[in-house]
């Protein structure tokens, strides 16, 4: 399987910024639907933004306005600008693709993202 690194996760006060990013491995990057995960602690794993290889957006309602996902297919980079965060964005943040993640991508490590003042 192909890999996936997130970074750009921290602590951070409500209302502030972050931005994540996720590096992957392999040619079939460009070509997938891929998606942003987060799993707060004691829940399951939730979507929270995915975007199509040509670059059109779906957001969860919790995260729309606030989240911006992005694409670079030439890098094999994914990112994921949220702003006004609240406590309630707090948990870690995964990517892989859209549809049966975790088949072709290994879920990654994550990357932690802590809301709170």
């Amino acid at each position: 399987q192909v890999q996936l690194v997130e970074s750009g996760g921290g602590l951070v006060q409500p209302g502030g910024s972050l931005r994540l990013s996720c590096a992957a491995s392999g040619s079939i990057f460009s070509i997938v639907i891929m998606a942003w995960y987060r799993q707060a602690p004691g829940k399951q794993r939730e979507l929270v933004a995915k975007i199509s290889s040509s670059g059109s957006t779906t957001y969860a309602e919790s995260v729309k306005g606030r989240f911006t996902i992005s694409r670079d297919n030439a890098k094999n980079m994914m990112s994921l600008q949220m702003n006004s965060l609240k406590p309630e964005d707090t948990g870690v943040y995964y990517c892989n693709t859209a549809v049966t993640p975790g088949s072709l991508y290994r879920w990654g490590q994550g990357t932690q993202v802590t809301v709170s003042s």
